[in-house]
């Protein structure tokens, strides 16, 4: 942020984490259309670079790059920045069946137009399996289609639920919907492979992967032999006499 005064950590800490939860809010509603996909801040002691990840990245830059400058006048003024103290970048996602930011827009969009929920919750999830992903879980709660409110759970393939390879492994999403009979809630949650290359998952196995190992080639026994495994017994040298 555009802060010049001296301010102690945990103070700092906090601002980074308003100013992410309100730029992330911003694109969210303004780039929902064009497959925003998260956002990415570095700072450099010459300027604030702010990294928008996006599905469709010609439409985030717009016509001759029209509407990243007007994204950029905004969040200059919004945040106090000083003239030409932020850049704005369009990145695009290089796999978007692996991203859950993504395929929760898709979801909500498929039922807005009024796609049925099995149809269009079955389709993503097809979709990010034959993207590459392990698991994949698609949740959507509320007034489906009964006066009752109730959620359905869709999910394939292989889902980790607890403890530090869930933070690495999986991605979450959540988006609302506003139908005509209320409010839908969609969850999607997307299991990553592993990636020796780091694109598409994390460089690092499970902890609980067992690799077996190919036995090493021996030689051939044809006949029996003995080996003696005792430890060579010490010979003691006689001093020689000058």
């Amino acid at each position: 942020m555009a802060t010049v005064a001296q301010i102690s950590k945990k103070r700092k800490f906090v601002a980074d984490g308003v100013f992410y939860a309100e730029l992330n809010e911003f694109f969210t509603r303004e780039l929902a259309e064009d497959g925003y996909a998260g956002v990415e801040v570095r700072v450099t002691p010459a300027r604030t670079e702010i990294i928008i990840r996006a599905t469709h990245t010609q439409n985030v830059l717009g016509e001759k790059g029209r509407r990243i400058r007007e994204l950029t006048t905004l969040v200059q003024k919004r945040f106090k920045f000083p003239e030409n103290a932020v850049e704005l970048y369009a990145e695009r996602v290089q796999n978007r069946g692996l991203c859950a930011i993504a395929q929760c827009e898709s979801v909500k969009f498929k039922l807005l137009n009024g796609l049925a929920v099995r149809r269009a919750c079955y389709g993503v999830v097809r979709f990010v399996m034959e993207s590459g992903a392990k698991g994949c879980e698609v949740v959507v709660s509320g007034k489906v289609r009964a006066a009752r409110a109730k959620a359905m759970k869709f999910a394939d393939g292989f889902m980790i639920h607890s403890g530090n390879p869930a933070r690495e492994y999986i991605t979450t999403a959540v988006r609302h919907v506003d139908l005509r009979q209320g409010v839908l809630g969609i969850k999607v949650k997307i299991m990553l492979d592993n990636d020796p290359t780091g694109r598409n998952g994390p460089k690092l196995s499970l902890p609980d992967i067992v690799t077996i190992l190919e036995p090493k080639d021996e030689a051939s026994i044809t006949e029996p032999s003995a080996q003696d495994f005792r430890p060579a017994a010490a010979t003691t040298e006689t001093p020689v006499e000058a």
